[in-house]
């Protein structure tokens, strides 16, 4: 067998499903005027992080459950072209191989369809404290298998407010009251006790995303308390619970939903069909937007 037929696959962009964006920053372009190769390293690094984020997987809260953490053993880069300034990249990032107790990344810096830098990233599963190897555990192989396999990263359970009070209304404070300075006399009020509410779970069982939806006549509803963990923003929690809300909806009749938007995500709702029905308001102390969605008729 020749050399080159012997050659591994090299990856494309088609191979990968967490592409991180990235915009090349003049910090990191050295004196050729192209980004210096220690970079991508860091870019990569980073991405890691997004494929977490992917797998709707907190990292530090979900390596504290599963009574361990992961240690880089190796990273080799190879390099094809080069990144400029204020270009804009995708970092592609996929499980490559799964041993026992270690796991092998691929990354890739792509610009639009062309592959820049790529490279692999080893991973060992280990003690915290000692950092001795440990068996990857099976719900966190399962888990990176089924992302990798475009399965949903999340379930959402839904219900009363008295059988997922403890489950959203931590999230809820995180979010609402430590986070974004809302009272807590706000934050909970007396319509919890009518509205139907959902909880997102990931595949560890944690929390991840809630929120409810209120009645507010027989012909329409109306969704709030839209919290996501900050750690998996971006990884289609919000998106998962908000179909899930006007499905209920339109079980329920309703021929429109209607919802106040923090005006930072107002685009997330746009996609989701919303649009905008009024000036800015202030709400809690935080400027929002009327928006509303008309239902299918059934």
């Amino acid at each position: 067998m020749s050399q080159s037929a012997a050659r591994p696959k090299l990856p494309e962009r088609r191979d990968f499903r967490c592409l991180d964006p990235l915009r090349v920053r003049w910090a990191e372009v050295d004196l050729q005027r192209i980004v210096f190769n220690g970079h991508y390293l860091m870019y990569f690094d980073t991405a890691v992080a997004a494929y977490w984020r992917q797998l709707a997987m907190p990292y530090h809260e979900a390596m504290h459950e599963l009574q361990g953490d992961l240690f880089v053993r190796k990273a080799t880069l190879e390099y094809e072209a080069s990144a400029r300034y204020d270009d804009q990249l995708h970092i592609g990032m996929r499980l490559l191989r799964l041993g026992q107790s270690s796991m092998t990344l691929q990354a890739c810096a792509f610009k639009g369809q062309s592959r820049l830098v790529h490279g692999e990233i080893v991973y060992v599963f280990a003690d915290p404290s000692t950092q001795t190897s440990r068996p990857i555990p099976k719900v966190l192989r399962d888990w990176m298998e089924a992302f990798e396999r475009g399965e949903p990263m999340v379930t959402v359970e839904q219900g009363s407010w008295p059988a997922l009070e403890g489950q959203a209304g931590p999230l809820r404070h995180a979010v609402f009251v430590q986070e974004q300075g809302v009272s807590q006399d706000i934050e909970q009020d007396e319509h919890d006790a009518q509205a139907h509410h959902v909880v997102a779970r990931n595949r560890l069982g944690q929390v991840v995303g809630t929120g409810r939806l209120l009645t507010v006549d027989a012909r329409t509803g109306k969704i709030g308390r839209m919290a996501v963990m900050a750690t998996v923003r971006g990884a289609s929690v919000g998106n998962t619970m908000l179909q899930a809300l006007c499905e209920r909806a339109r079980l329920l009749g309703f021929n429109e939903v209607r919802l106040h938007a923090q005006t930072p995500v107002v685009g997330f709702y746009r996609r989701s069909g919303f649009e905008v029905a009024s000036e800015p308001f202030e709400e809690a102390g935080i400027e929002h937007l009327l928006m509303r969605k008309r239902m299918p008729v059934t």
